[in-house]
This record gives structure tokens, sequence and C-alpha cells, in this order.
């Protein structure tokens, strides 16, 4: 589980990385990809919280669906400092592993399958249409951000759990 979330962690900051810097070449693990993308603060944090950090830090390979801040801001009100809190780990962990798959998953793969397994447990719904994809309804606004230990793939929203 741990590596499922440094994958997601570091897919978020390749993303910020790769769209401040152009195409380069994969030197950091998922976790540092997304930190220093920049625009995975809240995502971070978020792994901080639910200690997995060291887990998508592992040697994966991961394919993370790493929503950006903006994608946490579209929680509704309150929703996110709840989950930060300290009583609401679990509930915390299984939404974060549900944004991660095991394996490396590039986009030219993701257009050619309906469903995933995430980490957590859950089965994503992936679908496309018009020239796009919807991970369990969260639009991918950005593909194929490499890492060391695997990959990132932008999305617009934050997936929560089925019972949720």
């Amino acid at each position: 589980m741990k590596k499922v979330i440094a994958g997601i962690v570091a897919a978020m900051a390749i993303t910020g990385a790769a769209a401040s810097m152009g195409a380069v070449a994969a030197d950091k693990d998922i976790v540092d990809t997304a930190v220093a993308a920049g625009s995975f603060k809240t995502l971070a944090k978020a792994l901080q919280a639910a200690d997995l950090v060291e887990t998508l830090k592992g040697a994966g390979p991961f394919t993370v669906f790493a929503p950006t801040d903006e994608a946490f801001a579209k929680l509704p009100a309150g929703t996110l400092e709840a989950l930060l809190k300290p009583e609401n780990k679990p509930k915390l962990r299984r939404i974060l592993t549900s944004h991660v798959v095991a394996g490396k998953v590039m986009a030219a793969d993701v257009v050619k399958i309906s469903s995933a397994k995430a980490v957590s447990g859950d089965t994503l719904t992936i679908a496309t249409r018009d020239g796009g994809v919807t991970v369990d309804g969260a639009k991918v606004v950005k593909t194929d951000i490499a890492a060391t230990n695997g990959v990132i793939h932008v999305i617009d929203s934050v997936i929560l759990a089925k019972d949720e």
C-alpha cells in the first residue's frame, strides 16, 4: 500500500514538473516527481497524513491517477479537513489507494481497457469518448508522466470510494 501511495505522489510531482519543464527523463520516484511539480501540494499532504509516502516511494511499478490541488478544492466544504484528521486515516488511505493501480499502465494501454483494479480493492471504471478518458468520472488531463517507479496520469477530480 505504501508503494501505491508513493506512486501517486510521484505522479503528481511529475505532472507539475513536466508541465513547466517539458518532457524530461524520469529520474525521480512518483512522490518526488509530484512534489517537484508544485501542483500536488494537497495530495502530498494527504499522503503524509495517511502514511503512504514510503509506499509510493517503493519499487513499484505504480500507475497513479493524481488529482491536482484544484481537484481537491472541488470537494465539498470541510471534506478535506475532515479526511486529514488522524481518526479518519483509514478512510483517507482507502480514498488515496483508489487512485493507484499496481503496474505501469501507459495512456496507450488505458484507452484499451474498461476497468482497472485499484490498490484499495475498488474497481475503477475507465471510459473513452470524444478523444478523452475518464477514470470513475474524473477527466484525465495529462498523461504518461514518467517516474522511476511508475507513471502518473493527472486527473481533474478526486475519486471517492464507492461506498462514500
